[in-house]
């Protein structure tokens, strides 16, 4: 394993700390340069010490889905790669798994074989590597693939973990109490509908349902006028545990595969009509959106940081939630962003602007957290399960990652350069989510981008 070459004395500062809390090594090593070209380009989201994974097959094609891993603007299609056997041991018995139409018999091996995988796929797509010449052919041009859910998803569970978002939007319905009492203490969570999941290119019908129109004694059943966005971040389970087996604090990281970009579409007249005794149900089932590439924790190892502090007064959580690793490295700096375009600035040629920004490490609860809660009572989690974050907002007005927050319940509309205005969302608003890592003296890495576009209810 080659030493490290951060390119600046603050970087050099840092590296001996992250060696020892986390797995920082020669595969983020920021003098690497890959013989992909593109994957050297400053601005690429998937260089070299990135490698994120995803099933793919070429569009168009009647090819089975296979897994795949991002190199510049590449896909190096990890089907055709198995059957090359370029790998030996661990390594390639990573790649089988790697190589089957989902992810989950890759995720369910554990942090070891993606670690090996990792090491070798660093290897082999360096510059000077032996493998160029065989591998070249292997690439896929990433603007000519169909991309499917990275895993078969059995369960999905939405976190709120969020302080910034629970108190704007419990400010808006509980002034005087925004945060219930429970929120302090414990990860609050509801299970999702995993059968509505789909991966990032969706287009979706404006849904239906029972709501109950301001000033009426009656609800109606009608679309949805109050669409909304949450920015979230999706974790993707790794090693499962056994029914009746909880996972440790310590231990939670090591469940964890990896991480996308998620968003988590809701009808917010729907759901304020029908969440009351039971929490979210038609409101958030109908749609949603999952990026296609998972960045694993490998990957994120340089851009771990403490978590979120905790203001002075409020409780230290209880022994199982607690413990000093998890405040000292349980954050991650990953910095989030929302766009929007209209049908009209699409036609007018316009870009798509930013509505907001924040970052993973403002949530009040960790992954490890997150894991660790979930599965505190016995629940089995499953290799491919996805456990989303809930709504990444920030303490910023611009850092409100939701309309219902950023508009402040559709008070506050902001204008669009087209001349429109937006409270919530209209037909044919597309919103692209993107998130990207970025340290001193370290590569940038991306997560790609999590599309959706909002049709008519009768499109």
């Amino acid at each position: 394993m080659g030493p490290l070459r951060p390119a600046s004395g603050a970087a050099a500062d840092t590296l001996a700390h992250l060696a020892r809390m986390t797995a920082v090594d020669a595969t983020h090593d920021p003098g690497l340069t890959s013989w992909v070209a593109s994957a050297n380009a400053p601005d690429s989201d998937f260089p070299l010490q990135n490698l994120p994974f995803a099933a793919f097959r070429r569009a168009g094609s009647g090819e089975a889905f296979r897994g795949g891993v991002a190199i510049g603007s590449e896909i190096l299609d990890l089907g055709a790669l198995a059957a090359a056997q370029p790998f030996e041991g661990l390594a390639a018995r990573a790649l089988a798994w790697a190589a089957q139409p989902a992810l989950n018999a890759l995720m369910g091996a554990g942090a070891e074989a993606s670690g090996a995988l990792r090491q070798a796929l660093s290897a082999a797509l360096r510059a000077g590597s032996p493998l160029e010449a065989r591998l070249r052919g292997l690439l896929v041009p990433q603007r000519a693939a169909q991309y499917r859910l990275a895993a078969d998803v059995g369960d999905y569970t939405d976190f709120y973990a969020s302080i910034h978002h629970a108190t704007a939007v419990g400010r808006l319905f509980r002034p005087d109490n925004p945060l219930l009492p429970n929120y302090k203490w414990l990860p609050i969570a509801y299970h999702g509908r995993a059968s509505s999941l789909r991966v990032s290119g969706l287009e979706f019908k404006r849904p239906a349902g029972q709501l109950l129109p301001k000033g009426a004694e009656r609800p109606e059943l009608a679309a949805t006028r109050r669409l909304d966005y949450e920015l979230e971040v999706g974790i993707f389970i790794g090693r499962g545990n056994e029914l009746g087996a909880s996972v440790p604090l310590g231990e939670a990281e090591r469940h964890v595969f990896g991480l996308c970009l998620l968003n988590d579409w809701s009808a917010r007249d729907i759901q304020s009509w029908e969440y009351q005794p039971l929490g979210p149900f038609l409101a958030k089932n109908f749609a949603t959106t999952v990026s296609p590439w998972v960045v694993t924790l490998e990957a994120l190892a340089p851009y771990r940081v403490p978590a979120f502090a905790r203001p002075e007064g409020d409780p230290r959580p209880l022994a199982y939630l607690a413990d000093d690793e998890n405040e000292a490295r349980g954050g991650i700096d990953v910095r989030l962003e929302v766009l929007l375009s209209s049908k009209a600035m699409r036609e007018q040629g316009l870009a798509p602007v930013t509505v907001s920004h924040s970052n993973l490490r403002d949530l009040y609860w960790t992954l490890a957290q997150m894991v660790a809660h979930h599965s505190s009572n016995g629940c089995n989690l499953r290799p491919g399960d996805l456990i989303a974050t809930g709504t990444v907002s920030g303490p910023e007005d611009d850092a409100r990652a939701s309309l219902i927050e950023r508009t402040w319940r559709g008070t506050r509309p902001f204008a669009l350069p087209s001349g429109e205005e937006r409270r919530f969302l209209e037909d044919g608003d597309e919103v692209v989510l993107r998130g990207r890592c970025e340290r001193e003296g370290f590569v940038p890495i991306g997560f790609g981008e999590c599309r959706g576009e909002v049709v008519g209810a009768g499109g």
